[in-house]
């Protein structure tokens, strides 16, 4: 893999990872941009111990473009776009409008009884082009390439993980408009978080309680090896990862890939496990757009990588993982988060996750 790093017209990164050395990527951005302005603060709510951040600045973010004027293109035939070069495999680049960015700063607490706590929202946010491709998709990318992609994920979580005042690195894509995606062209994006995000938080106290209660057991480990050993929410598997529907899911259609091995985060990850991912991946990505036949649009989904934050105790005990689901409940009806899930959330799941792996089985077959 070549890594080819570059700056854009108001300064921010952009890097270009291809699968071949030797490739060029010196073109220069022409636009007149001024430099990024970002107001991102994040907000203690000490009712649920959580941070939310608050970024006015993203009210002005692109919205829905038509394709000949998408941002995430290449730059051709005179039109100039965030990606300078006029072709490129896999491209990374600092967002314009991020929900995180810059150093660390001090907790200020203000405000009656001490009750207002804020600090600058420091982190990093970066939007992964998978391919200049427009109309393809994910599932469109061969193996080599997705690997390619794998490997810039990869490449990303370790360099950011290394700046000052980040605590977790989150992979992630969504896709389709009922998601509330803003570009169609097919890219992610990857946080890079201030602090240990709440869903994690409370995955690594249960993994603490399992190690307790248990003498030593490993959570993520115990729930893979019952998931493989019961067999019935299995939707796929290789020598080195599983792909199941887990038993108490929440979304209609949801699949979750775990490497045999545990590892920490994507940086863990042997060669074998890294070779075999993209075709396990290719194939669910796959079976989620065949779920709902040829007369449905593309089947939405958020795609999410979890991986360990970078000093949170527990750490060793987390296991890398791949979350992916669709909000789609079946032809035409979406699952809403209406409120019990959104009020208090607890979610309600209108189809069973056995009946949920059993299609995914079978569209696999076609």
């Amino acid at each position: 893999m070549q890594k080819t790093t570059n700056r854009l017209a108001d300064g921010r990164e952009i890097l270009y990872y291809d699968s071949r050395d030797g490739i060029r990527r010196d073109a220069v951005d022409p636009r007149p941009l001024d430099p990024t302005a970002t107001a991102s603060q994040i907000r203690y709510d000490p009712l649920l111990d959580e941070w939310v951040a608050v970024t006015a600045h993203r009210q002005g973010r692109t919205y829905r473009p038509p394709a000949d004027e998408c941002p995430l293109c290449p730059s051709r035939d005179g039109r100039h776009t965030e990606i300078p070069e006029a072709g490129y495999e896999v491209a990374v680049f600092e967002n314009r409008f991020p929900s995180f960015a810059g150093g660390p700063g001090p907790l200020t607490t203000d405000g009656p009884h001490g009750a207002f706590g804020h600090r600058p929202g420091a982190g990093r946010c970066e939007v992964v082009c998978f391919t200049s491709d427009h109309e393809a998709s994910f599932a469109d990318l061969s193996p080599e390439h997705a690997r390619l992609v794998l490997d810039a994920w990869t490449d990303r979580s370790a360099e950011l993980s290394r700046l000052p005042g980040v605590e977790q690195v989150f992979c992630f894509e969504n896709r389709g408009p009922e998601i509330g995606v803003t570009l169609g062209h097919p890219h992610g994006q990857i946080y890079a978080y201030p602090f240990t995000t709440p869903r994690t938080a409370r995955t690594l106290h249960s993994a603490a309680a399992h190690r307790e209660r248990t003498g030593g057991g490993n959570l993520f480990d115990d729930l893979l090896a019952a998931e493989r050993a019961d067999e019935r929410r299995v939707v796929a598997e290789g020598e080195h990862w599983t792909a199941f529907t887990p038993y108490a899911a929440r979304w209609p259609y949801e699949v979750h890939l775990y490497p045999h091995r545990r590892v920490p985060d994507l940086t863990a990850l042997d060669e074998p496990a890294r070779e075999e991912f993209p075709h396990l991946y290719l194939d669910v990505l796959r079976r989620f757009d065949r779920l709902f036949g040829p007369s449905e649009p593309p089947t939405p989904y958020i795609s999410a990588w979890h991986q360990a934050p970078r000093t949170a105790a527990g750490r060793d005990d987390f296991a890398l993982h791949l979350e992916l689901f669709t909000i789609r409940r079946t032809s035409g009806k979406l699952k809403f988060l209406a409120g019990s899930e959104s009020g208090m959330n607890v979610f309600i799941n209108d189809v069973p996750p056995e009946t949920a792996a059993q299609r995914l089985r079978e569209v696999g077959k076609t």
